[in-house]
């Protein structure tokens, strides 16, 4: 079964194959969670959010959040959502 550094390692090297070319500042994990039945790994990147440059030298850019859900068994990314806190 994949542990969660692997996981959060797949989660990250996906992340940075869709994204290859864009700055995005560095990429953080924020959260990682196992499902209740054990098949997948909820992991959560956070990234700069693209601001004008301008904007980014009076307050340091926003993050945004990704949610990738990682099937355990086959280690194969099943989706990536963006991640609204509340």
């Amino acid at each position: 079964m994949l542990t969660v550094k692997e996981a959060a390692t797949i989660a990250v090297e996906y992340f940075a194959h869709l994204f290859e070319g864009k700055d995005l500042g560095p990429v953080l994990l924020e959260e990682a969670e196992m499902t209740e039945d054990e098949q997948y790994w909820l992991i959560t990147l956070s990234h700069d959010t693209p601001t004008r440059p301008i904007a980014s030298i009076v307050s340091p850019p926003p993050r945004s959040y990704k949610t990738f859900k990682i099937d355990a068994s086959t280690e194969a990314v099943v989706s990536m959502k963006i991640r609204q806190l509340q």
